[in-house]
């Protein structure tokens, strides 16, 4: 395993942690489809959240949410949409951005978080 793939999950892990101590509850993480990803996907007050987790631990690389952009947006939009229909939802739906930054990878407890709800229609 890559250390971009370890630094990822890491990443995305973190986040679920964050999500649930916030009283969201986790569907899905990573899921994958044709149409492409979404890191997590969870649900509060009856919103299903889709969630791009993006983890630095070097500001050199610009802002996280940066990298999500009109095609990634597009991607994930395509994705919900098969995880809607592959699980015959009908809610209300939106897409978050996770922003993760840390040093180190291996200190979780001074990882930063910063977390854009609405971040895309």
């Amino acid at each position: 395993m890559n250390l971009k793939k370890l630094r990822g999950d890491w990443g995305e892990a973190v986040v679920a942690d964050y999500l649930r101590n916030r009283g969201y509850e986790i569907a899905a993480v990573q899921f994958r489809c044709r149409m492409g990803e979404i890191d997590l996907i969870a649900r509060q007050d009856g919103i299903l959240c889709f969630v791009e987790v993006k983890t630095r631990t070097k500001a050199e690389y610009g802002i996280p949410r940066q990298a999500v952009g009109p095609r990634k947006q597009q991607r994930m939009r395509a994705a919900a949409a098969q995880y809607l229909a592959l699980h015959d939802l009908d809610c209300p739906v939106r897409f978050d951005v996770a922003e993760v930054y840390a040093e180190d990878v291996l200190e979780a407890q001074h990882a930063k978080i910063a977390y854009l709800e609405a971040a895309f229609v």
